[in-house]
């Protein structure tokens, strides 16, 4: 005879909680924290100027952010000033793109021509358009920014048209009933069931904007940056500034992309998509 399965035993197949998926993650770093100090602090398989040990990475952290020592404080600096950058970039490509896109959303003309382009144009690394920038605004802060707001632009416009493109005809039609029409349907029906999609269209911008920053501002000097800290680890053959400064660029984009994907949930479990966990 086959009974019940207990209330507290999870279905096979079924997801994950929120917990579980934090902890098997820190289970994770903590394994890679292990392994890492095996090869470095323990069996001293590299010199510690080739490939630092985790004590020497979190000393080259805490004087950048509130230590004293040679780099007392510019870590802190370097993150206020990339910060400060990227937010305004990806501000400005997130209204830029999402204007873009209604209209290629609404006129399929523009959308067979510039949506076109931009599908070609977002293949193209954001370092190959670093020169471009730089010969066009100068080697300043301008050029870095131009690049920050192309490389969130155009995944923007794209996610924006493509998901009004999903729309199901259904609901056009229900609003063309109820009397909505031009520009109001598109505001008003369309636009609102493509936001779902529009919000992952938003956390790809976001990591196409925050990669294309770092590797805009290794090329601007004396700005205050976490790319110009790379360049100084780099110049001064500071491995463990290097992989702090990486380190820090993981964290701040993760936990930005965690901010997004907690939006994109609460929405698309506001529209029936998923069921809380």
């Amino acid at each position: 005879m086959t009974g019940s399965l207990p209330s507290s035993r999870r279905e096979k197949g079924a997801a994950p909680s929120r917990w579980q998926v934090l902890g098997w993650q820190l289970l994770g770093l903590a394994l890679i924290l292990a392994v890492w100090w095996l090869l470095t602090d323990k069996l001293q398989l590299y010199p510690p100027y080739v490939f630092p040990g985790p004590s020497a990475v979190w000393t080259e952290i805490s004087y950048g952010l509130w230590g004293t020592g040679p780099q007392d404080g510019k870590l802190l600096a370097a993150i206020g000033g990339s910060l400060r950058r990227v937010l305004t970039g990806y501000v400005a490509a997130v209204v830029l793109g999402g204007v873009v896109g209604l209209l290629m959303g609404a006129w399929w003309p523009l959308r067979a021509t510039l949506g076109a382009y931009l599908t070609g144009l977002q293949s193209v690394p954001s370092i190959a358009f670093v020169p471009f920038a730089i010969l066009f605004f100068g080697l300043n802060e301008r050029a870095v920014l131009a690049v920050v707001i192309l490389e969130g632009f155009i995944p923007v416009a794209l996610a924006v048209s493509g998901a009004l493109l999903n729309v199901p005809p259904t609901l056009r039609t229900a609003g063309r009933t109820l009397g909505a029409s031009g520009l109001g349907l598109l505001l008003r029906v369309s636009l609102p069931a493509a936001l779902p999609n529009v919000l992952s269209g938003l956390r790809t911008a976001w990591s196409f904007a925050w990669r294309a920053l770092v590797g805009g501002e290794l090329l601007i000097a004396g700005a205050k940056s976490l790319g110009e800290q790379l360049e100084v680890g780099r110049n001064t053959a500071n491995v463990a500034l290097v992989l702090s400064t990486i380190l820090i660029i993981g964290i701040i984009g993760g936990v930005f992309d965690a901010l997004l994907r907690l939006v994109e949930g609460r929405v698309r479990r506001n529209y029936g998509l998923e069921v809380g966990a």
